[in-house]
């Protein structure tokens, strides 16, 4: 059986079962995740356009804004300014169909969690942007309580996505228990010896952490040994690189190497978030309990905002 395999080519896990490939699989990226990132690029290259056309307009005072001839496109009333605000107002409620998402569990058809929240976070950083730009960067009474709010959720929701990467989960988004942990661990440390004709237990020894400590709570503690980890990991598959070129990397074609090193990176990110699990869990709870208050402020803010503009006849579509 275990020849069967090593001429088939490595054994990966999936989230419920094992499947073989003859060769390593070149997996795209997602088209919903290309959309988002192409018309992310396109709004940040569109705002820093305006942003320096219209930085004479941004540094004026008040009172001379309004005799710059870009006063009827640039103020938020007008023609760009309403349309950025516009584009902020739909990509923040666009932020709310996440949690939305999350709530439904495993649902193919919608697509994994892990893309949702690349999309997430790629509208979640254009958001203050437009925002930013649509006020004229003045931020005063309740739109200046909203942006404040929108700013911080902006910038928590880094840290939330840092935090969320380093929870093992299956390919579908949904965390995985530790005794899940370990089996997919078992059959990575397998694929990995059965590609590299390296016995299971010195791939072991090669992937564990140099410096191996037991778990912890304390949220710096967990915090230190996450980025250490992130570093440590990069450093251990250099080297396992390394010593696969040196050896002739045991007959293994380039791509057969690099998905080899995909499979150890991976073996080496779960064996260290197993590590402080709970401490990650407990943290993610923590950033949860802060990022919602805020979230739901600049929500309401936003929609008084809107709904006053509206009310008052400022917008050009009335």
């Amino acid at each position: 059986m275990v020849d069967r395999q090593a001429t088939a080519g490595v054994i990966r896990r999936t989230d419920r079962s094992v499947t073989t490939i003859s060769e390593p699989r070149r997996v795209g990226t997602p088209p919903v995740v290309v959309l988002a990132r192409t018309l992310g690029v396109v709004s940040a290259l569109g705002l820093v356009a305006i942003l320096v056309t219209g930085l004479p307009y941004y540094s004026a005072p008040l009172a001379g804004r309004v005799r710059d001839p870009w006063h009827a496109w640039l103020k938020p009333s007008g023609t760009l300014g309403q349309a950025l605000g516009l584009t902020a107002l739909g990509l923040f409620l666009f932020l709310w169909l996440y949690p939305l998402r999350k709530r439904l569990g495993r649902v193919p058809a919608l697509g994994s969690l892990p893309r949702w929240l690349d999309v997430h976070v790629v509208a979640g950083m254009l958001v203050p942007a437009f925002a930013a730009m649509h006020a004229g960067f003045r931020f005063t009474g309740l739109i200046g309580l909203g942006y404040a709010s929108m700013f911080v959720v902006s910038l928590s929701g880094f840290v939330g996505r840092y935090l969320y990467v380093h929870i093992p989960r299956g390919r579908s988004g949904l965390a995985l228990t530790l005794d899940e942990v370990a089996a997919e661990r078992r059959q990575l440390l397998h694929d990995v010896a059965t590609a590299t004709r390296i016995p299971v237990p010195e791939i072991e020894r090669r992937l564990a952490p140099p410096r191996p400590a037991g778990p912890t709570l304390n949220p710096v503690a967990v915090v230190a040994r996450m980025v250490r980890d992130d570093f440590g990991r990069r450093g251990a598959v250099r080297r396992l690189a390394r010593e696969l070129r040196a050896s002739g990397g045991a007959a293994l074609t380039p791509a057969r190497s690099r998905e080899v090193l995909k499979l150890a990176r991976r073996e080496m990110a779960l064996a260290q978030q197993a590590a402080v699990l709970d401490g990650i869990h407990r943290l993610f709870r923590w950033w949860h309990a802060a990022h919602k208050p805020f979230a739901l402020t600049a929500l309401l803010a936003v929609l008084l905002h809107v709904g006053v503009a509206v009310a008052l006849g400022q917008t050009w579509f009335r």
